[in-house]
């Protein structure tokens, strides 16, 4: 049962892409940006929570990349023609199509990169994170210039299929993208301020609970390993005895 938890997380992150889509065609970009951010929040832990349970494998890195870019790469993409873009009409959306095809390619790159690589670094920056930061600029569409908006994008996604090395946190006990996630949660905050809680989607309470629940798990996993196990010494006669045998 449990090699199946972290799947389960990825669907989530799969789920929430399927459904940002659909607020996005129906004009609603605010929670269809809310989406996206509760996306980043179970990819955070979906990798880290297989490697807790040691029950990682192929299967799930392929899943975990086609999650990402409807997630990270399409639905950023989609958002963006529908904001920023909206202007250019089929131009916009194309101009916009090319932020998943780039996002694809470095998925597909990261793929075939060796475990003990990806482990330490990333070549270019990551999909989830990219489509991070497009998604948190939608939000401010018509305070933030097109053109602003447009060096950033590309720049994104140039990015994401150059060779640059950055510092992978695989390792480290806190969740990836803790930034944009802080970043998210503060607007939350903003929103439960603003509307008191009507205007936030009921799925973000599953999300965050999701979130804060692997933040405990890992936080005890981590202490129990802090905690040296104590190893009773043997009295002298003991080691004696089994010098002795030994001889």
């Amino acid at each position: 049962m449990k090699k199946h938890i972290p799947n389960l997380l990825t669907f989530g992150n799969l789920f929430c892409g399927f459904l940002a889509i659909n607020y996005i065609i129906n004009g609603d970009i605010r929670n269809a940006s809310i989406l996206i951010f509760i996306a980043i929040m179970l990819d955070a832990v979906d990798g880290r929570v297989a490697r807790i349970l040691g029950v990682s494998n192929e299967l799930g890195m392929e899943l975990d990349s086609l999650a990402d870019i409807v997630s990270f790469g399409v639905v950023p993409a989609f958002l963006a023609a529908n904001t920023y873009f909206h202007d250019f009409g089929m131009y916009g959306v194309v101009m916009s199509g090319l932020f998943p095809l780039f996002g694809a390619y470095r998925l597909a790159r990261f793929n075939v990169t060796s475990q003990t690589d990806s482990l330490k670094h990333f070549k270019g920056i990551p999909i989830t994170l990219a489509g991070g930061i497009v998604t948190f600029l939608v939000l401010f569409a018509g305070r933030i210039p097109v053109w602003v908006f447009l060096i950033v994008f590309y720049l994104l996604a140039i990015l994401m299929v150059s060779t640059i090395k950055i510092p992978s946190f695989k390792k480290v006990g806190l969740p990836r993208y803790g930034f944009l996630i802080t970043l998210f949660l503060f607007y939350m905050l903003y929103l439960f301020a603003r509307s008191r809680f009507e205007q936030v989607p009921i799925y973000f309470y599953v999300a965050l609970g999701v979130y804060i629940l692997y933040v405990v798990v890992r936080f005890f996993k981590e202490k129990e390993t802090r905690i040296p196990i104590r190893r009773r010494k043997l009295p002298k006669r003991f080691k004696w005895k089994l010098r002795k045998t030994k001889d």
